[in-house]
């Protein structure tokens, strides 16, 4: 590894020999001594994020994704919360969910804050979230990473979607007014409009919508909040989702088919066509895991 002097240094501690460790200042692999020893729990930390996530990185180089300048919108202009601290956090998950900051990726606290013209205080507690949402591992002496994708993480994600909308969905066809159905229409109608125009990002921005304002309509706002935070890994599979032919179009007609149910105040039907609608993504998740093996964590 090299000092801030770009001088070359010696680590101490006791590691595998094959265990290769990105270096953070130009992104290569440095590769640890065998003799010599780390720390043991540097050691075991280092073993534990290279073997039980499996990542597919140790033979190519691991540049930080968000030195890129292509991003299709910069995480500056996606910052759009009410305090420095939400703002970086809503930035930063859906740089990750959308797989700009890709699975896998290390981070960097200094060049965050400065692509998002904060400090680096805001940036430490969005990672420190961020980490409970299980979109990023924080690991001690190695630094942040992206986590690679789980489909059990997924699965999780999906079990407490599917729970909470499934039940704020019932509450929303018994209470809604025709003003309410009106609205919920108005936004399948955009997102209509959005998958023909091809604009993936709007399209996903009415779904989220369209699942907010359903739960807003059953007097129980805290399921959406929490749908959300649990969910980061099922919408990572979603978004990878939507470019597929037809993904989008299924997505639309199951849509009004739920809204169809809350207008007829039929809480079942609600429910039963909310659940089947929110198994899309789970569908979808081998056709996934082929198309991108470098995303996925490896089965044991």
């Amino acid at each position: 590894m090299q000092d801030r002097g770009g001088r070359r240094r010696e680590l101490s501690g006791s590691v595998p020999a094959e265990l290769e460790i990105p270096s953070p200042l130009n992104g290569c692999f440095a590769r640890a001594p065998s003799a010599g020893g780390w720390p043991p729990s540097r050691a075991r930390m280092a073993r534990r994020w290279c073997v039980t996530t499996r990542m597919r990185h140790r033979s190519a180089r691991l540049p930080y994704l968000y030195t890129s300048r292509h991003m299709r919108i910069s995480l500056a202009e996606r910052a759009l919360g009410t305090t420095a601290r939400e703002r970086v956090y809503t930035a930063l998950r859906e740089a990750i969910v959308s797989a700009e900051l890709a699975p896998g990726r290390r981070l960097s606290e200094n060049e965050l804050a400065e692509r998002l013209g904060v400090s680096r205080t805001p940036v430490r507690e969005a990672l420190v979230r961020l980490r409970e949402d299980r979109l990023v591992a924080i690991v001690p002496q190695l630094g942040t990473f992206v986590t690679l994708m789980d489909p059990a993480a997924v699965a999780d994600a999906h079990f407490v979607r599917e729970a909470l909308e499934g039940a704020a969905v019932r509450l929303a066809a018994r209470r809604a007014a025709p003003a309410d159905v009106a609205g919920l229409r108005r936004t399948i109608a955009e997102q209509q409009r959005a998958d023909a125009a091809g604009d993936a990002d709007a399209f996903d921005r009415l779904d989220e919508a369209l699942h907010r304002d359903l739960c807003a309509l059953s007097g129980r706002e805290v399921a959406w909040r929490l749908s959300q935070r649990a969910r980061g890994q099922l919408d990572r599979v979603r978004r990878l989702s939507l470019p597929e032919a037809g993904f989008r179009a299924q997505m639309i007609s199951e849509h009004r088919e739920v809204v169809d149910a809350v207008a007829a105040h039929d809480p079942d039907a609600a429910e039963q066509r909310l659940r089947r609608h929110l198994r899309m993504a789970l569908s979808s998740l081998p056709d996934i895991q082929k198309s991108h093996p470098e995303y996925f964590e490896e089965e044991a």
